[in-house]
């Protein structure tokens, strides 16, 4: 009886965890195709879903172009997290930033701010999608500035690490002092391959498309 309670309890923590993570929808490492990624770097990958890199309280970059499993490898490693019981969560950098802001705008900035920096695992999804307009960018600043080597911090960006400094246009030297913080001591992936997403072709358009490779291969070999 006593183990089922434990077991009971510890079941409901994990829930509660998972509720206030707020992912997009249930994505595990278990569901991630590895197969379209063969350049993924899969024994790093595997490494953390372990707790090591948040132990060591340092920083995972994911960059790669679009529909190419940022956000569900992210999702994933943040479900690790959980079932180890670290708070986590998931956001966009847009939605973070408008969180800070209204926060401001009501006079509790820096509640909110503090609340953020001691989240055990923030993973920031879609950094750089948008350009970050003052004062966005100081707030993006401010809240890694307080989490640098306190807690761990997950990014996912379309831009290629060379690019990150173009996601601060109105001020380069934040844009500097944001992403110095980000990249020191980081575990970094790079996906590249074919989208996820890329659109289901109709019965009709499949045998068209099969009826074309064929006799594109006849015509070559005539």
């Amino acid at each position: 009886m006593i183990e089922d309670e434990v077991a009971r309890r510890e079941q409901k923590k994990f829930q509660m965890r998972l509720r206030r993570a707020t992912f997009r929808a249930t994505k595990t490492l278990e569901q991630f195709d590895f197969e379209r990624l063969p350049k993924l770097n899969r024994a790093l990958v595997h490494e953390l879903a372990t707790d090591r890199y948040l132990t060591e309280r340092a920083p995972v970059l994911i960059v790669g172009p679009r529909g190419t499993g940022k956000s569900h490898l992210a999702q994933a490693l943040g479900h690790c997290a959980i079932r180890q019981g670290i708070d986590t969560l998931f956001t966009t950098c847009a939605q973070l930033t408008a969180s800070l802001n209204a926060a401001r705008a009501t006079g509790g900035y820096e509640r909110k701010l503090t609340a953020l920096a001691r989240i055990s695992l923030l993973i920031i999804d879609d950094f750089g999608l948008k350009p970050l307009r003052p004062p966005a960018d100081e707030d993006l600043h401010d809240l890694i500035a307080e989490r640098y080597e306190q807690t761990a911090t997950l990014v996912t960006s379309n831009l290629d690490f060379s690019e990150w400094d173009q996601a601060f246009p109105a001020n380069r030297l934040l844009a500097s002092a944001t992403l110095d913080r980000l990249r020191h001591n980081a575990y970094c992936l790079v996906l590249d391959g074919e989208s996820f997403r890329a659109p289901r072709l109709s019965p009709m358009a499949t045998r068209k498309a099969t009826r074309k490779v064929a006799n594109g291969s006849k015509a070559a070999q005539a």
